[in-house]
């Protein structure tokens, strides 16, 4: 003979509450304050009994406790791909999946993968980078019920969990480092400078004050590439093609200046090949700095100066903090949960290497300094 379905009367019979007080707790809707007691006084019976909930079914539970959602705007850039490989570190030591949301750039279909969450209901979602302007609102309401963590490059949230990087404090890092170097006549390169990407002019920013405050703010050309580049699905030489088409243009249009640094590590690449290109030396004639650090930047033949900021680490910190979050959700009911909120900042490093060296001063300049 079959055994008998429990039911939530069972489960009610054998905690010693009411069936409603079943049904609240195991739904987790707690409108009236329970006792840790009694909360686990119902789960028991309810284990005991083998009591599940009409119309849910075990594995989804599962998929919604071990999916973290990753929202990425690319991933053709080593900067976005380091982030991830630290996420998926400790993602993987932790039991849970990690699902990819490429959002390419595009706005539309950031949306998109923003109405799927509610179908999806991930454990937690990481935003490599701001959302756009359009959705932070959204984004900020999204935090509220899940956990949700964003590697953010502007000034510290106080909504949203954040891995933040001051990119100002990164270009003038970039800036007095070419300066100790004696380099007065500089050039910037960046992708660009868009309201969607506006942390990027926080680096450029950074980088100018710093000369501004030696005097120096004419001396700085900034070069930025065309908006329609962002509009344009990435491709695994976007970065490098950009940083060599820039620094290509600065040649041929006879711009002064004995060094260039690089929004990024590709962009610098980028730089040095069209330098090598029109038979300048690097570091030689013109120094060449870049960001990030990643992995191309330390091959010998490149041997780039970065600024390291820790990008992997970034990516295992905001992973760290949403199954912290996770935990905390289960440990916690509703009305007992903690609020806290947690704000990551790393001090960024400048790795000096080969490709920058002391400004080569013109003949004009050697003079003036002899005259003095």
């Amino acid at each position: 003979m079959a055994k008998k379905k429990a039911t939530s009367s069972d489960v009610a019979a054998r905690a010693g509450v009411s069936q409603a007080t079943v049904s609240m707790v195991l739904n987790r809707k707690y409108n009236v304050s329970f006792s840790r007691e009694t909360v686990e006084r119902v789960e028991q019976a309810a284990r005991e009994l083998g009591y599940e909930l009409p119309g849910r079914r075990k594995h989804k539970d599962d998929r919604k406790e071990k999916l973290i959602v990753v929202f990425c705007p690319t991933l053709t850039s080593p900067y976005y791909v380091l982030l991830l490989q630290g996420i998926e570190a400790v993602a993987n030591e932790q039991g849970y999946g990690v699902f990819i949301c490429n959002t390419q750039r595009d706005a539309g279909l950031e949306e998109k993968y923003l109405r799927m969450m509610q179908n999806m209901r991930p454990a937690g979602i990481i935003y490599t980078c701001n959302p756009h302007p359009d959705f932070q609102h959204q984004v900020e309401k999204i935090a509220k019920e899940t956990p949700l963590v964003i590697i953010s490059n502007k000034e510290k949230t106080t909504t949203v969990d954040a891995i933040n990087q001051d990119n100002t404090v990164v270009g003038r890092l970039m800036a007095r480092h070419l300066l100790d170097l004696g380099h007065t006549d500089v050039a910037f390169i960046t992708p660009p400078l868009t309201r969607r990407q506006w942390q990027r002019s926080k680096r450029v920013e950074g980088f100018v004050r710093e000369f501004e405050k030696e005097g120096k703010k004419d001396h700085v050309i900034i070069k930025a590439a065309d908006e329609s580049n962002d509009r344009k699905i990435p491709r695994m030489d976007s970065e490098y093609a950009m940083g060599y088409e820039l620094t290509m243009e600065l040649l041929h249009e006879g711009r002064k200046f004995t060094a260039i640094a690089g929004q990024n590590d590709m962009m610098a690449i980028g730089a040095i090949d069209a330098l090598h290109e029109m038979r300048l030396h690097v570091p030689k004639d013109v120094s060449v700095i870049g960001c990030d650090n990643i992995f191309y930047s330390s091959i010998r033949r490149i041997s780039l100066t970065t600024i390291d900021h820790f990008v992997a680490l970034k990516g295992r910190d905001a992973c760290d903090i949403i199954i912290r979050k996770i935990d905390t959700n289960d440990k916690f009911y509703l009305d007992e949960r903690p609020a806290s909120l947690y704000n990551i900042e790393y001090t960024p490093k400048l790795i000096t290497r080969r490709t920058t060296g002391y400004a080569r001063l013109d003949r004009n300049q050697s003079d003036e300094q002899k005259n003095k």
